[in-house]
């Protein structure tokens, strides 16, 4: 008789797991509280404009094509995947214009040394030595963490001398540029991570390089379809998947997981139940307090987590074709604007604005001669006392102000049809995120690794996590690399390869 999995949730994390187990011989049933795949990683659709949720960009595409492998499929079946050229437009205070290449690493070089004069040799010590880094750090990502003699690793020694979680990636990027503003092109990242380049481990300047070496992508259609080719190929390979079908409980017994208890009362038994929740979430909704140990309501109020994010989708009458794809609109004072958001927890008067202009690489995303555009400021999470029904339309009208003359998208409002706001309460309201962090908890040395809430639940057994709350942590590929740990445990156990 086959193994029974219960998944909770249709995020990136549990599809992935679901589809390996699925393709392994698992009889895998998944339940989703929404009406619609994916999780963040979903899409929504306003009038004819075609918006993704959350995620916009895709890196470390590799990742991706061995998930789909594992599940015994090939990814470009059911993927139409576009490399971005420029990466992304950069825009400093005074106007200043930076735009990357992982394609024409030359072009980048030459544009450092007219926009940052005497740091054009850092660029190549920068890809040097990050690409050790990589080699060394991404296969101690692959690999769960649960007891203190993993992080005595053959794996994790060897990388040692590369970690760098002793300084913060702003100040790692010192030992290859010296312009301020160069180095905030290469740590503006940590925002994937929702925290501050001046806090954030050094570890994570890997990121940049991933994306200067690796690039990044778009599938056509939007990042929502990830999502939803993992859910037909969990189907192809005789997976269930409910919609509209939320879980109430995760059903324990002597410590273990049995099963789970949907909102309508259904019990579904289970051998095995992988929880794709937000984690704040599971901790304080899925479980009995009574289960709950390492991990319970309170003690998870004392950790740290990431900043949230105000949202705004605009479906517009015309095609900005003077922006690239990917744009971002640095703050004139960026640290100032980080500050406030991660350590006074207050809406800065001046904040920093992520432009995603689709529509000029994929038309299917609007009417023919329309765009959606897409907009994400990183915002404090609802520990920040901030009342955003009296704030949110002010603060809507000033980052259409900044989009209007740094964004270069002349006379927006004029061409607005349609739109969407997700203010951070409506992240934990709406789609159940914890404190509205929408990155999870905080990436800091001391919620990394084994001190992340581990893959194999600690308090359950039989419990498996995946998603941004549990280790490698949040981002799609280390959320794709947490779906891969949690099904390979499983195999484990019982003896599959």
């Amino acid at each position: 008789m086959k193994k029974r999995v219960v998944i909770v949730g249709t995020g990136p994390g549990g599809l992935t797991a679901g589809m390996i187990l699925a393709h392994k011989g698992y009889d895998v049933r998944i339940f989703e509280i929404m009406d619609y795949i994916g999780g963040r990683n979903s899409s929504f659709n306003l009038e004819g404009y075609i918006f993704d949720l959350g995620p916009t960009f895709l890196m470390m595409k590799f990742i991706l094509e061995e998930m789909f492998e594992l599940a015994g499929k090939k990814i470009y079946d059911y993927l139409d995947l576009r490399e971005i050229e420029p990466m992304y437009r950069l825009v400093y205070s005074g106007g200043r214009e930076f735009f990357p290449s992982s394609i024409d690493k030359e072009s980048t070089v030459k544009q450092i040394g007219e926009l940052f004069p005497g740091d054009s040799d850092g660029y190549w010590k920068f890809i040097k030595r990050e690409k050790k880094k990589f080699d060394k750090l991404v296969p101690c990502l692959q690999v769960p963490y649960d007891k203190y003699r993993h992080l005595l690793s053959k794996r994790l020694i060897k990388a040692s001398p590369f970690l760098d979680a002793h300084i913060s990636i702003y100040k790692n990027l010192g030992r290859y540029f010296d312009s301020d503003d160069l180095k905030i092109a290469f740590t503006f990242q940590a925002k994937y991570l929702g925290m501050s380049p001046w806090e954030c481990p050094g570890s994570f300047s890997i990121i940049s390089f991933i994306e200067h070496n690796g690039g990044i992508w778009h599938p056509i259609g939007g990042l929502n379809q990830i999502t939803k080719a993992m859910a037909k190929v969990c189907k192809e390979n005789g997976a269930s998947i409910y919609l509209s079908s939320g879980v109430k409980k995760v059903l324990v017994k002597n410590g273990k997981a049995v099963g789970v208890k949907l909102l309508n009362g259904e019990i579904k038994e289970a051998d095995y139940v992988i929880v794709n929740t937000d984690f704040g979430y599971a901790v304080n909704n899925l479980f009995d307090r009574e289960v709950l140990r390492k991990w319970t309501p309170d003690k998870l109020k004392k950790k740290k987590f990431s900043c949230s994010t105000f949202m705004i989708y605009l479906g517009v009458d015309r095609i900005y074709d003077n922006i690239p794809h990917h744009n971002i609109i640095f703050a004139d004072d960026y640290r100032k604007n980080v500050h406030e958001i991660a350590v006074t927890q207050e809406l800065s008067a001046e904040p920093s604005v992520y432009i995603q202009n689709a529509s000029v690489t994929d038309s299917t995303l609007a009417p023919q001669g329309k765009s959606t555009i897409y907009l994400l400021v990183p915002v404090p999470n609802l520990e920040g006392n901030i009342d955003w029904d009296k704030e949110a339309e002010p603060f809507k009208q000033k980052v259409l102000d900044i989009c209007e003359t740094k964004g270069k998208l002349t006379d927006l409002r004029k061409h607005i049809e349609v739109e969407r706001v997700i203010t951070p309460p409506m992240w934990e309201t709406d789609k159940y995120v914890y404190k509205a962090a929408t990155f999870n908890l905080a990436h800091n040395i001391g919620q990394m690794l084994i001190f992340r809430p581990h893959n194999k639940f600690d308090d359950v057994e039989n419990c498996f996590l995946v998603g941004g709350g549990t280790h490698p942590g949040s981002g799609l590929p280390t959320i794709f690399e947490s779906g891969r740990i949690s099904s390979d445990y499983i195999m484990r156990i019982d003896g599959i390869k």
